[in-house]
């Protein structure tokens, strides 16, 4: 049991009250292994696992009492769930992965387990009211150029939408501690010399999160930092001041990065992919299975994201 949730504990035995003990404590590593599980086979766009993993994303949302919108635009689906909030509805903070896979790969890290980690923040954080909006989504089409988190995002700007925060799961079950595991980029490396040394001083192992924000969301990192000393989560941050995030495209990867082009706050949260994972898009005849995965760092992952996600609802 983390310290929060030994306090947390005390308190209720103490009689206390007061308040509830944090969200992440809750985030639960069999209902996450079920619905990757279900998740991991080839989900190309038009393919029938691809419509049952949208099903399994608008059905869980229904289900937890999110309104639901299966998002059309113009070439493929994205699924967005709706809780308002209580006091400031207007202001939107999401959580969202891309459900889609490259063809012929299951996609158990990417983004398997990225969808499985919205599934379960959803569950988690749905128990209870909170004071801003929570959106969550299941992005489509990712893989062929952040096609469906772009038309969100275009439509969201049009429609004035006040997003507070994005934060975006990228891969996050892939986890190594073997020494000189983890590959860099050069180019990086310059631009970022804390995480580079940090990386370097750990051995090049890859055993931690990477999560890259750009200056706006630098509070939740701070929220996220905190959750993941409780859970014994290894971080390394990169954090772009706004003339950066246009521009460096090895960062620009996933579906924060129309975010970050409409000025709206976010970061996004990875294992590093192909720097790390020698399975990414099932290369040179590789599978991206679920015998890679290592849960436990991927819930840790989840539990980090929910406990920022939660004081951005709530601050």
């Amino acid at each position: 049991m983390s310290r929060l949730g030994l306090v947390s504990a005390l308190c209720v035995l103490a009689g206390c009250g007061g308040s509830d003990p944090p969200a992440y404590e809750a985030v639960d590593r069999a209902a996450y292994e079920a619905d990757l599980t279900t998740i991991a086979a080839p989900r190309t766009p038009r393919t029938p696992h691809w419509q049952a993993v949208q099903d399994l994303c608008a059905d869980r949302f229904a289900q937890l009492g999110f309104q639901v919108e299966r998002h059309a635009y113009s070439t493929g689906v994205n699924v967005i769930g709706i809780r308002p909030g209580t006091k400031l509805p207007a202001e939107r903070v999401v959580i969202s992965a891309h459900y889609d896979s490259v063809a012929s790969c299951a996609g158990a890290d990417d983004n398997g387990t990225g969808t499985a980690g919205v599934l379960e923040a959803a569950r988690v954080l749905a128990k209870r009211d909170h004071d801003r909006t929570l959106v969550v989504a299941c992005w489509d089409e990712e893989e062929r150029g952040l096609i469906g988190s772009s038309a969100y995002v275009r439509r969201a700007k049009a429609a004035g939408d006040q997003i507070v925060l994005s934060m975006v799961f990228e891969m996050l079950g892939y986890k190594s501690t073997a020494p000189m595991s983890q590959k860099t980029d050069p180019q990086l490396e310059a631009v970022f010399p804390d995480a580079a040394a940090q990386i370097m001083a750990n051995e090049y192992r890859g055993d931690f999160l990477l999560v890259v924000n750009d200056e706006t969301a630098v509070t939740a990192v701070t929220d996220m930092q905190a959750v993941a000393a409780e859970v014994g989560l290894s971080i390394v941050n990169i954090s772009l001041l706004a003339a950066l995030k246009r521009s460096l495209d090895p960062l620009r990867r996933s579906d924060h990065a129309p975010f970050w082009d409409a000025d709206y706050p976010a970061l996004f949260v990875t294992d590093t992919a192909e720097y790390r994972n020698p399975h990414y898009h099932c290369r040179m005849g590789a599978s991206d299975a679920l015998a890679d995965i290592d849960y436990e760092f991927a819930i840790q992952n989840v539990k980090v994201v929910v406990g920022a996600a939660e004081k951005a609802l709530d601050r």
